[in-house]
């Protein structure tokens, strides 16, 4: 990698866009082929068919030494007059092949893609598969020269400002159609998280407004990506949600319309019982060594106090779960740290 340092920056800024923008990116198979479905009913005379290029004749040689125990993950889509239908296989036989770099030169890495697919696949196709190759390649390069927009990181207009800039660029690069191929899964994703930041860092909604915003964002999503992303999404929300109004005073009835809003009664009732169940364990732990610490520093004997402790303990905490956990808040609380409880 040491040897070209403009795809160093090609590397740095993709890793930086996913990691600090877009996270828990969904699973996509589904999707795949809804846009395969899509796509072929825009040609209702045509039949879609996917050409798994993994065969033996393509030979292991278009393979890194790292990606020796994999298959080529080169599954190209064809109508029935055997035209690319571009969609998010495409890109991922990209990746494929560029995800050798560092191992093999870019000037081998190219070679190699294009020796593969004339191996593989016949006109018009492979016309179509090397100029939007070569264009896909020129977009990455192109990625790694984007300059970071003047605007406080922990703005939400900050990611938003990467996204459009990205998205600019891919307008120089490619079609409208090919954008959606390539990227229209990513995109709808990008578009969610963005505009949760928006909702989250919105200072003039309250934080039941807020819930019930961030719930419609996450109906309007495809039911495949719910499944993915329910617990996460709801489990951040409700965490940050909760902070807020704790933060500024709020009322326990504020937080269960929050939450209302947010996840609906019945989890409501699940989390207000989980709350119960928190407060009794952090209530009786802090019962328990208050009344330990005064048996430590009573003028018992070393094996009177033991026992004290002991059954105290027993007293507290009846099953060996609690007791075991109990452990740890035993250990900190001797060493002056603060205890662990949930909030």
């Amino acid at each position: 990698m040491q040897k070209n340092k403009l795809w160093l920056i090609v590397v740095a800024v993709i890793i930086a866009i996913v990691a600090l923008i877009f996270w828990l990116s969904p699973n996509t198979s589904t999707s795949d082929a809804s846009q395969q479905n899509q796509n072929a009913a825009l040609n209702p005379n045509s039949e879609a068919n996917t050409v798994s290029a993994s065969d033996a004749s393509a030979g292991p040689g278009f393979m890194s030494k790292s990606q020796q125990d994999t298959q080529i993950n080169c599954q190209m889509t064809m109508d029935s007059s055997n035209r690319l239908i571009v969609n998010e296989q495409t890109r991922n036989c990209f990746e494929y092949f560029i995800t050798q770099y560092g191992e093999k030169s870019l000037d081998q890495i190219k070679k190699d893609f294009q020796t593969y697919m004339q191996n593989t696949h016949k006109e018009p196709a492979l016309s179509q598969i090397l100029d939007l190759w070569k264009r896909y390649m020129d977009y990455r390069e192109a990625l790694g020269q984007l300059q970071a927009p003047n605007i406080d990181p922990n703005d939400p207009k900050y990611y938003r400002a990467i996204f459009s800039s990205t998205q600019n660029l891919r307008k120089q690069h490619f079609s409208d159609y090919e954008i959606e191929g390539l990227f229209g899964t990513e995109n709808t994703y990008h578009l969610y998280t963005l505009n949760r930041l928006d909702v989250i860092h919105d200072k003039k909604l309250s934080e039941t407004e807020k819930a019930k915003k961030l719930k419609d964002l996450f109906d309007e999503l495809p039911e495949d990506w719910k499944e993915n992303l329910e617990q996460i999404n709801k489990l951040e929300d409700l965490r940050k949600l909760t902070a807020d109004i704790k933060a500024r005073g709020g009322s326990a009835e504020e937080i269960r319309n929050m939450r209302l809003s947010l996840v609906g009664p019945e989890a409501t009732q699940r989390l207000e019982t989980l709350d119960t169940q928190r407060s009794d364990w952090k209530n009786n732990v802090n019962e328990y060594l208050t009344a330990r610490d005064s048996i430590m520093k009573s003028g018992m004997s070393d094996s009177a106090k033991q026992q004290a402790v002991q059954q105290l303990r027993s007293q507290h905490f009846q099953s060996k779960e609690d007791q075991l956990r109990l452990n740890t808040f035993e250990t900190l609380h001797d060493q002056g740290e603060k205890l662990p409880f949930s909030d």
